[in-house]
């Protein structure tokens, strides 16, 4: 009876990441191991998440609740941006070395899923064809900001 309980969560687990657009682009299995590996981080109301300046290690999925996005380290003042759930954090981190210029914190109590870099890269190693799927994706959209700079840099 524990493994249907098991595999039920994944289940809902995996439609919270179909519903981000790169992890869509993994293979079921990819997408699976994934879930199945990700740490799962239980938040209450004004637990930090992330406290700038700082490296970000890989990306945090918010399956539940919310985040406050600040642009200072001590979480003063407005927030610049709320998340809610679902809301990928770091999506470029999961690939490379980010940093983060901003302190981000729980709203209400929220469940984060953080995926390690390494993860993320293992996954890839494991499964090609979505590594090549990410990596063309993600050329067009740099290609895309690279086009609309463009023109700002001809002035």
């Amino acid at each position: 009876m524990k493994r249907l309980g098991i595999a039920m969560a994944l289940e809902d687990d995996l439609k919270l990441f179909r519903q981000i657009p790169i992890f869509r682009l993994l293979e079921p299995d990819a997408l699976r191991l994934l879930a199945f590996s990700a740490e799962t981080k239980l938040l209450r109301a004004g637990d930090v998440v992330i406290r700038a300046p700082g490296s970000m290690h890989g990306g945090r999925l918010l399956t539940r609740g919310s985040v406050a996005i600040f642009d200072n380290r001590d979480q003063i003042g407005a927030p610049v941006r709320v998340l809610a759930a679902p809301a990928l954090i770091g999506e470029i981190a999961l690939i490379c070395e980010s940093e983060i210029s901003g302190s981000m914190v729980a709203r209400e109590p929220s469940t984060i899923f953080f995926i390690a870099r390494t993860l993320f890269h293992r996954v890839l190693v494991e499964y090609p064809r979505s590594a090549e799927a990410i990596r063309k994706a993600l050329a067009g959209r740099l290609s895309d900001f690279a086009g609309q700079l463009t023109p700002l840099a001809a002035k």
